[in-house]
């Protein structure tokens, strides 16, 4: 008999790895609160570690319809846009790992997952409020009155997570000290500004600013992150001024303040992180993604690494159905160590990109021009990664 699994969380990573499960074999179900599948927010970059498993799961054509393919990463001083590094993508990262580089709305991607995801598996405005395990079962119970058991529950439910309160304890988010603004512009907006199709990255004081094509190109994605923000709010919907936005980027190059300037609208949040959990398993409950290792957006690879998690989950309840509790524990200890590894490196590059200008700046600059961090050589350990068979 196929083993039951239960997925709290329709979001990227609990639509990822409902589509795994179901690939590999296992009988589940995808459990949202909100009244329909989907995300909201911004872009994110879907890399080749992650590209190759959603490939497997027969996602391509959606993918290449919705997503772009950006042809390099271009970082640039923060005033006077001089080059500090380009680095290709495009077809020659696909050529190197075997997979592509995609940039996508964060709604267009949970689309297309939610798409492939049959509709007697989906459910939405399931809240949870509940876990209940006994013996060699687990059962969910919702605020709608409705219960769901099975030999398996994956908390997919962000960083935010109700399984993770209810499993381990109830602990709040902590502000890092970082605010983002975010804006999507279409694409008429900015016809006068000539942006080329890369990922694009500005380093200043305090500060950076991140954009790229998404959705068919048909709009422009563009995070503003700043240091010491006092702005704690946690939700991706708050509005925000771009009178606000522009004030803080004065002395930012043209085209940043170009864009900023061609918001419809911006919205703001906090960022947020958590304590490193000791455990990120209890029982026949395990957790994925923003729910167990939230990283700051500094490396792109906060969707990647769910979408991992989710692969290598799958992989291991296909060789080990008899034996659930050897398949969760044998998860968390080939998936800790990478994530915690790009949780410290997205640290890093939070004070990196934010260098005042002075002596570690000019260092900074200096490497970057000479030697660089988006080397293929540099990539490999990332890129090359295959979740679904590291195990």
């Amino acid at each position: 008999m196929s083993l039951q699994v239960a997925v709290i969380g329709g979001g990227i990573g609990g639509l990822s790895a409902g589509l795994a499960m179901s690939k590999a074999g296992c009988d589940v179900h995808v459990y949202e609160q909100a009244a329909k599948f989907g995300e909201i927010g911004a872009g994110i970059q879907i890399s080749p570690n992650a590209s190759r498993l959603l490939y497997r799961l027969g996602l391509k054509d959606a993918m290449d319809a919705w997503g772009v393919r950006p042809a390099g990463v271009h970082q640039r001083r923060w005033d006077d846009g001089r080059t500090l590094q380009r680095a290709p993508l495009g077809p020659a990262v696909e050529a190197a790992f075997g997979a592509p580089y995609y940039h996508f709305h964060r709604g267009d991607l949970a689309a297309l997952l939610a798409a492939a995801l049959p509709g007697e598996r989906a459910h939405c405005r399931h809240r949870l409020v509940g876990i209940e395990e006994k013996g060699a079962r687990v059962i969910a119970r919702f605020e709608n009155g409705a219960s769901a058991e099975a030999d398996v529950l994956v908390g997919a439910d962000g960083i935010h997570s109700r399984v993770r309160d209810l499993s381990f304890g109830p602990e709040k988010p902590r502000f890092t000290g970082c605010v983002a603004w975010r804006g999507l512009v279409p694409a008429e907006r900015i016809a006068h500004l000539d942006i080329e199709v890369v990922s694009h990255l500005w380093m200043g004081p305090g500060g950076h600013c991140v954009h790229y094509w998404v959705s068919a190109k048909r709009l422009m994605n563009v995070v503003c992150i700043v240091e010491r923000g006092t702005w704690t709010g946690e939700s991706w919907t708050d509005k925000g001024r771009v009178a606000d936005v522009l004030a803080r980027y004065e002395g930012w190059h043209p085209i940043v303040r170009g864009l900023i300037g061609a918001f419809p609208e911006t919205f703001i949040w906090a960022l947020h992180d958590r304590a490193p959990l000791p455990n990120w398993t209890k029982g026949r409950v395990t957790l994925l993604g923003d729910a167990c290792h939230p990283m700051l957006p500094m490396a792109a690879q906060g969707a990647a690494q769910a979408i991992e998690d989710g692969a290598a989950l799958a992989s291991l309840l296909e060789a080990m159905p008899d034996d659930v509790s050897g398949a969760l524990a044998r998860y968390e200890t080939v998936r800790k160590p990478r994530a915690t590894r790009l949780q410290q490196v997205s640290a890093v590059n939070r004070t990196r990109f934010h260098l005042p200008d002075g002596p570690e700046q000019q260092k900074r600059d200096e490497l970057m021009v000479t030697s660089g961090d988006r080397t293929f050589a540099a990539l490999n350990w990332l890129y090359e990664h295959d979740a679904a068979t590291a195990i």
